[in-house]
C-alpha cells in the first residue's frame, strides 16, 4: 500500500489591502501551512494624507478642523491633544467648567470608539446581533455631540483655553438620561456576549501578551492594561479634572482576547461614571480663557490713523510657539496619542510628530499570529422602430411613441429639477451662514447655478496631457457619462404610468451603472500621474462600495418579486 506523501508546500494568502475608498487600510501577507499562520507581514501606508506636514503650515486654530481626521471614531481626543500641546507650551489655563465639559465630551468619544469596536469586531468572530445593537447606543452619544457642537463626527469644539461654545439648555439633563440608559446596555452586552460559550471559546487564551512583553514592545491602552499592567494616562499625566472624580483603572491579568474585551467593557462602565460626576458636579464659570485673545495680534494696523483691519474680514487668531520642544500626550480609546511638537518663535509649528496608539499596537501582531490558525487572526486584529401603412396609423404610432416618451423624461425632468432645486439651496444656506451673498444672476434667483456649471463644465477648454494616453485619458469620462445618461433608459414606467418590469429593470440599471468605475480608472490612468491614478482609483473603489450594499438591497427586493 502507498502511503500519500505529506505536501509541504506553503500557502502565502493576502488579506485585503481594503479598496482605498476605506479609511485606515491595511493588508497583511499570510504564510500558511494549511491552516496553521507561519508568518504575518503587516504592509501600511495605503492612505496616506500627509497630516504632519499639513500641521506645520497651519496655525493651531487653521488646523484644528484637520485633527478629526486622524482617527474619526475618537475625534474628541484628537482635537484634545492638538490643543493640549500649545496650552503646555504657553501655560495657558484652562476654566474649570471648560475642563469638565471636556472630560464629558472625551468620554462620551471613549464610548463611541469602543461601541464601533465591539461591534465589528463580534461581527468578524460570527456573531451578527451586536453589531446592529451597538449603533442603538452610539447614535444617541451622537445626538448628544450634535446638540452640543452642531456636528455628529467632526466636531471642531475644543479651542486653546477650553472649548467652542457652553453646553445648551438641557443637554446635561438628555445626558444623564442617557447615562442610566446605557447601564442597561452595558448589562445587555455582558448577557449576550460574555456568557455565550462560542464567544469564549473563540477568544479566551488567543493572543496571549504577557506584561513585560507588552512593555518592551511599547503597548498601551487595552492591550497594555489587559496584559496586567494598570497604566492609564487619566491617571499618570493627571491632565485636565480628572482627579476630581471617583473612577478605577481597569484591568485584567490574563492578557488574551478575551482579557482586551473585558477591559474594554469595564472601561465603558467606569466613562459613565465619570461622566455621572463631572455632569452632577459641573461648576458654573466661564467655558474659555479670554486672555489667550491676547494672541491674536495683528500688527501695523494702523494706517492714516485709521484701523483699516475692521473693515475687512476678520483675521484668523494666531498662537505664538515658544522655541522648545514638548511631548503631550492623552488616554485614547485604543491607547497613548501624543504629539511631539517643537516651536520657533512662530505661529506654525517647526516640527509636529503624531505617535499614534494604533500603529505602535500593530507591530506585536507578525508574533502574536504565529502558530495560531487562520480565523484566530482576526479575533487577535480585533480590531462597507415605426411602420407606416397609412396617416392615420402614423398617427397612431406617433402617439404612442409620445405616449411611451412621456413616462421616461416625467422623472427626468423631476430629478432635474430636483437637483438643482438642492443645489440651489445648499449654495443659500451655505451663503447665509458664512454671511455672503451667494447665487443670483444664472436664472431667477440664482436657481439656474447648476445648470451653468454643468455647461461650462461641457465647454470649457479640454487640457490633455503631453506624456498620457491621451485616448484613455479621453474615452475614461465618456465612458463614466454614457454609462450614467443610458441608465436613465431602463426606467420601468409601461403605459398609463404603471411600473412595469421592474425586476429586469434594476438588474439592467445596475448592470449599466457599473460601467462607471471603468471610467474613473481609464482617465486615471490615461494620465501618466500618480496623483491622479490614485484619485480615479479612490473613486472607482467608493462608487463600487457604494453599489455593492445597495445592489444587495435592491435584488433581495427584486428576487423576491420573481419568486
Amino acid at each position: 500500500m502507498t502511503v500519500p506523501s505529506t505536501r509541504k508546500d506553503l500557502m502565502i494568502v493576502n488579506m485585503g489591502p481594503h479598496h482605498p475608498s476605506m479609511h485606515g487600510v491595511l493588508r497583511l501577507i499570510v504564510t500558511l501551512d494549511g491552516e496553521d499562520v507561519i508568518d504575518c507581514e503587516p504592509i501600511l501606508g495605503y492612505l496616506h494624507r500627509g497630516m504632519e506636514k499639513i500641521a506645520e503650515n497651519r496655525t493651531i486654530i487653521q488646523y484644528l478642523p484637520y485633527v478629526t481626521r486622524w482617527d474619526y471614531l475618537a475625534t474628541m481626543f484628537t482635537e484634545a491633544i492638538t490643543v493640549n500641546a500649545p496650552e503646555q507650551l504657553g501655560n495657558i489655563q484652562v476654566p474649570k467648567r471648560a475642563s469638565y465639559i471636556r472630560v464629558i465630551m472625551l468620554e462620551l468619544s471613549r464610548i463611541a470608539s469602543h461601541l464601533l469596536w465591539l461591534g465589528p469586531f463580534m461581527a468578524d468572530i460570527g456573531a451578527q446581533t451586536p453589531f446592529f445593537y451597538i449603533f442603538r447606543e452610539r447614535e444617541l452619544i451622537y445626538d448628544l455631540f450634535e446638540a452640543a457642537t452642531g456636528m455628529r463626527m467632526m466636531h471642531n469644539f475644543f479651542r486653546i483655553g477650553g472649548v467652542a461654545a457652553d453646553l445648551p439648555h438641557g443637554w446635561i439633563d438628555k445626558c444623564l438620561d442617557f447615562c442610566d440608559y446605557f447601564l442597561t446596555g452595558i448589562a445587555e452586552y455582558q448577557k449576550l456576549i460574555t456568557r455565550n460559550p462560542i464567544f469564549l471559546e473563540r477568544v479566551e487564551g488567543v493572543g496571549i501578551i504577557g506584561g513585560e512583553e507588552a512593555i518592551n514592545w511599547g503597548l498601551s491602552g487595552p492591550m497594555l492594561r489587559a496584559s496586567g499592567i494598570q497604566w492609564d494616562l487619566r491617571k499618570v499625566d493627571h491632565y485636565e479634572c480628572y482627579d476630581e472624580f471617583d473612577w478605577e483603572v481597569q484591568w485584567q491579568k490574563e492578557g488574551d482576547s478575551l482579557a482586551r474585551y473585558l477591559v474594554r467593557i469595564s472601561e465603558m462602565t467606569e466613562s459613565i461614571k465619570i461622566i455621572q460626576q463631572a455632569l452632577e458636579g459641573i461648576p458654573g464659570g466661564p467655558y474659555e480663557n479670554l486672555e489667550i485673545r491676547r494672541f491674536d495680534r495683528v500688527k501695523d494696523t494702523v494706517w492714516n490713523e485709521f484701523d483699516y483691519r475692521f473693515i475687512s474680514k476678520k483675521p484668523s487668531p494666531t498662537f505664538e510657539l515658544s522655541k522648545q520642544e514638548l511631548y503631550a500626550r492623552v488616554e485614547a480609546p485604543k491607547g497613548e496619542l501624543g504629539i511631539f511638537l517643537i516651536g520657533d518663535k512662530g505661529v506654525f509649528p517647526w516640527r509636529y510628530k503624531i505617535r499614534p496608539p494604533g500603529f505602535i499596537n500593530l507591530q506585536i501582531l507578525p508574533q502574536l499570529v504565529k502558530r495560531m490558525k487562520l480565523a484566530d487572526i482576526m479575533t487577535i486584529l480585533e480590531v462597507q422602430a415605426i411602420n407606416s401603412f397609412s396617416r392615420l396609423e402614423s398617427l397612431k404610432e406617433v402617439y404612442g411613441i409620445i405616449w411611451v416618451l412621456i413616462p421616461i423624461f416625467t422623472p427626468v425632468l423631476g430629478i432635474t429639477i430636483g437637483v438643482l432645486v438642492i443645489v440651489w439651496l445648499e449654495r443659500e444656506i451655505s451663503a447665509g451662514i458664512q454671511q455672503r451673498i451667494g447665487p443670483e444672476y444664472a436664472g431667477p434667483l440664482g436657481i439656474l447655478q447648476a445648470l451653468a456649471d454643468g455647461t461650462k463644465l461641457l465647454f470649457k477648454e479640454n487640457l490633455l496631457p503631453s506624456r498620457g494616453d491621451t485616448r484613455l485619458f479621453s474615452i475614461g469620462p465618456s465612458i463614466a457619462v454614457i454609462s450614467i445618461l443610458l441608465s436613465y433608459l431602463v426606467i420601468p414606467f409601461g403605459y398609463n404610468l404603471v411600473l412595469a418590469d421592474l425586476s429586469i429593470g434594476v438588474f439592467l440599471w445596475i448592470a449599466i451603472s457599473s460601467i462607471a468605475p471603468v471610467g474613473l480608472l481609464m482617465s486615471g490612468y490615461g494620465s501618466n500621474n500618480k496623483y491622479s491614478f490614485l484619485g480615479g482609483l479612490r473613486a472607482a473603489a467608493q462608487s463600487i462600495s457604494y453599489e455593492i450594499p445597495l445592489t444587495l438591497c435592491v435584488l433581495s427586493i427584486s428576487l423576491r418579486v420573481i419568486r
